[in-house]
């Protein structure tokens, strides 16, 4: 799993990349590796099968998660205004916010690892080509968020590890409950 991440633009020479970032993108890459496995040998359909009390589904949770990594990527090269105004959101709003945890009509198991995939890709590219990873930018407004706070680089690409390992636990989850199959053990 120690796979190098290209550059952004690679006509310019790519910056070191240094133990610092190559183990917090290895241990992304191993959080990515579980959820994903989650999904192996699934159909559509069954990626889409709830198997709990909750909403969650397999295939919806790898768009979540997608969608939740590309929104901190985009904080990280342009701050709060690439994010929601949580504060704001209105009910409509919340509610295509909660199709990321459903696999709609039309969308496929193959497609949205496909999109995760690039999701991906981009964040790796981000991480391994930004100057200096205490680059920082307020928060949001959100009501989970403290007040006055501002993340670094490196605090946002921690976040993403930790919100990409408790989606694949409750990934593995859902999986047990779907067909008795484990991540581990």
């Amino acid at each position: 799993m120690n796979q190098q991440p290209t550059p952004l633009d690679e006509s310019a020479s790519a910056p070191a990349v240094s133990r610092e970032r190559a183990d917090l993108l290895e241990a992304l890459a191993k959080q990515r590796h579980f959820l994903r496995f989650t999904t192996r040998d699934l159909t559509d359909e069954q990626a889409g099968q709830r198997t709990t009390a909750g909403e969650l589904c397999l295939g919806g949770l790898i768009k979540h998660v997608a969608s939740v990594e590309r929104g901190w990527a985009a904080f990280i090269l342009e701050g709060a205004s690439a994010m929601p105004d949580f504060t704001k959101m209105t009910e409509e709003d919340f509610a295509r916010r909660a199709d990321e945890f459903r696999m709609l009509p039309g969308e496929t198991l193959a497609g949205v690892l496909k999109d995760y995939d690039a999701v991906a890709h981009r964040t790796d590219e981000l991480i391994a080509s930004l100057p200096d990873l205490d680059a920082d930018h307020a928060l949001p407004a959100a009501p989970w968020f403290e007040g006055n706070a501002r993340w670094s680089a490196r605090r946002v690409l921690l976040h993403i590890v930790a919100e990409t390992a408790q989606h694949a636990g409750h990934a593995d989850i859902i999986r047990e409950s779907l067909d008795g199959a484990k991540s581990m053990g």
